[in-house]
């Protein structure tokens, strides 16, 4: 028997990390677990910036980290309250696939849900995959959602089942 406690959802707000989201929320809310929704967001201290805006940085990484937090916030209200519990996470690292599993592995997560934008040849090697990382990575298993693929979570679906 599958017993999921904790399922995390990594977003950078995007399009396929909604759909990700989606399906997170779902498996969740079916196995009765806590819902984890992690934003990693980048580590200004580790770019490359002129001697004019070292003054600056703190400022902008801590309005960044708001941001993510105030977005996060959005993601996680459930309306109708028929949702997992919910937990949303700020993490800033310049190594979103590190930080990722990292807080994996201390938080017990037995699912990871995140969205892969399938990226083919010369555009993967130079940009990498933060999904493909993590799955070789990660310390359970990890469910990867190629937006808009073979869908099988349906927002008319959850709204049918949420009223029986």
């Amino acid at each position: 028997m599958i017993t999921l406690k904790n399922v995390l959802v990594a977003t950078d707000f995007g399009d396929i990390a909604e759909a990700a989201l989606l399906y997170g929320r779902e498996v969740a809310t079916r196995f009765g677990a806590t819902l984890h929704i992690l934003n990693v967001a980048d580590s200004l201290f580790t770019k490359a910036f002129g001697p004019e805006t070292l003054v600056s940085i703190p400022t902008l990484q801590s309005d960044i980290e708001d941001a993510a937090r105030k977005r996060l916030a959005e993601l996680a209200i459930d309306t109708d309250r028929s949702g997992p519990p919910t937990r949303t996470v700020v993490l800033t690292s310049s190594a979103p696939a590190i930080a990722i599993v990292d807080y994996a592995k201390h938080n017990d997560i037995d699912l990871i849900v995140m969205g892969t934008h399938g990226r083919k040849a010369l555009t993967y090697v130079l940009m990498g995959s933060v999904a493909e990382r993590v799955v070789r990575m990660a310390p359970c298993p990890v469910l990867t959602v190629h937006h808009p693929e073979h869908e099988f979570v349906h927002a008319d679906t959850l709204v049918a089942v949420a009223r029986k």
